[in-house]
């Protein structure tokens, strides 16, 4: 599993502009499945259901996770708007991102070049306007302690960003925590070392 933080959109952005009297109309979302990936791909259709062609692409999950990859060229000339429009969304280092390129078509032809060249630039400006937050990669962990040793815990929780997710407080303190995956190590190693080895850290197995 990949532990880097990556970008992921904060805010939908939209590009508008016309080329040989057609509209292209950008449409960037966060979309953090490929199923909420379809489903805008589908709003965006129904918006512009009179416009000629809804092209797109997505990159669902990581940036660089091809598996989580889609486009369609949605009737234009095979290869002249989903692959343009992907190209544009893989190499921006930004995840969870889905464009759809709305054409209502002016009736001038614009040929299979000045078609990528519209599709591809299109995203491009719209990428320029996309405001980001970076996504951390997070995972939970139990810790069991002794109740004397809470105040240390909490505050090694407080120097490695750690969330305090539940808390049981039976014969010992039982905490689940949510810890970046970078943390995990540095994290345990301190817990372990300043408790003398008495408090136990575990991964908590995801359902």
């Amino acid at each position: 599993m990949n532990e880097q933080p990556y970008l992921i959109p904060s805010a939908s952005a939209l590009f508008e502009e016309e080329i040989k009297k057609s509209v292209f109309i950008t449409h960037l979302a966060h979309t953090p499945s490929v199923e909420a990936a379809k489903q805008f791909v589908e709003q965006v259709k129904k918006e512009h259901s009179s416009a000629r062609h809804n092209c797109w692409g997505f990159a669902a999950g990581r940036p660089e996770d091809s598996m989580k990859w889609g486009f369609s060229d949605d009737g234009e000339p095979s290869g002249t708007a989903g692959k343009p429009i992907l190209a544009q969304l893989s190499g921006s280092g930004v995840g969870e991102l889905t464009a759809v390129v709305t054409r209502y078509s002016g009736g001038i032809k614009l040929g299979t070049g000045g078609l990528v060249k519209a599709y591809g630039g299109g995203v491009q400006q719209a990428l320029k306007l996309l405001q980001t937050i970076e996504k951390k990669i997070t995972t939970k962990l139990r810790l069991e302690l002794d109740y004397g040793f809470v105040p240390i815990a909490q505050s090694i929780m407080a120097q490695h960003q750690a969330v305090e997710v539940q808390a049981d407080y039976g014969v010992q303190v039982e905490l689940i925590i949510e810890i970046e995956l970078l943390q995990v190590d540095s994290f345990t190693q301190t817990m372990i070392n300043k408790s003398g080895a008495k408090a136990l850290v575990t991964k908590v197995k995801d359902n």
